[in-house]
């Protein structure tokens, strides 16, 4: 690459430019909609793709594109990313945040089928997703992915072998991206801790409501323990995403940035 060729760096704008063509996985989850609507706020050209309920209970805003996408699902991602390709021409940014846990489960405990579960829905979606995305971001100026992981990936904790097994291959996934597709697509992943959604609250999903844990732990606890000492709120998640998402960050590919308050410091 010709570095004489590199822009300036607009410092007053850490995010995407507007006009940017976001598509958004996951995007009526709790994290996903405040992520859209930051995005249209900046001028952002916005895909929301997300399983048919998730979209008939929190509708994306009208001036998005709105697609049905099962991410477990390889002809259902593929087709949902050939619409895509239909109305925009291409792609600049995907953000996966595409995943689901369920309860605290010991490993003698499990069964095959909630294991294979929780790594279909967040490994095996992460790996049709991206694969889908690469030739759209081909041409972009600014093509870049933006994966979803957990500290659990890192550091283990009890009744939570798959999940923490799936967001590992996440992150191994999205290196070998950050290899493959380097220097045209750059390839990174966040790893929130415990985000107050109504997921968290309320129970296990499919629908992009992303968390760092299962909705069975204490809440109180898990702040207390924190050196924040409260909860991620979905802001603290979105500027992130945004500064991978934007120009600010043209030399970093490959990385993980833990968002956790503190609560695990690699």
């Amino acid at each position: 690459m010709d570095v004489s060729a590199l822009t300036s760096v607009d410092f007053s704008r850490l995010g995407p430019a507007p006009g940017q063509r976001l598509a958004v996985v996951g995007g009526c989850g709790g994290i996903g909609r405040a992520l859209v609507a930051m995005a249209q706020d900046i001028g952002l050209k916005v895909a929301v793709l997300d399983l048919p309920s998730s979209l008939s209970n929190h509708p994306p805003p009208n001036e998005c594109l709105s697609l049905t996408l099962d991410a477990t699902d390889e002809g259902s991602v593929n087709k949902a990313f050939l619409q895509v390709q239909d109305a925009w021409d291409g792609l600049d940014v995907l953000v996966n945040l595409c995943g689901f846990a369920n309860a605290f489960t010991p490993v003698q405990e499990s069964t095959s089928e909630s294991w294979t579960d929780v790594v279909d829905g967040n490994l095996r979606s992460a790996f049709l997703c991206a694969r889908a995305a690469v030739p759209l971001l081909q041409d972009s100026n600014a093509g870049t992915i933006i994966n979803t992981a957990s500290g659990l990936a890192y550091k283990g904790m009890p009744g939570t072998s798959a999940y923490g097994a799936a967001k590992a291959g996440v992150i191994a996934l999205s290196k070998s991206l950050a290899q493959e597709c380097a220097p045209d697509i750059r390839v990174n992943v966040i790893a929130p801790g415990a985000v107050d959604t109504a997921f968290l609250r309320g129970g296990t999903s499919r629908g992009g409501e992303q968390s760092d844990q299962p909705a069975n732990i204490d809440l109180d606890h898990y702040a207390n323990i924190t050196p924040m000492k409260r909860l991620a709120v979905v802001e603290d998640v979105i500027g992130p995403i945004l500064f991978l998402a934007g120009d600010a960050s043209r030399f970093m590919t490959g990385q993980v940035i833990h968002i956790n308050g503190g609560g695990y410091m690699p």
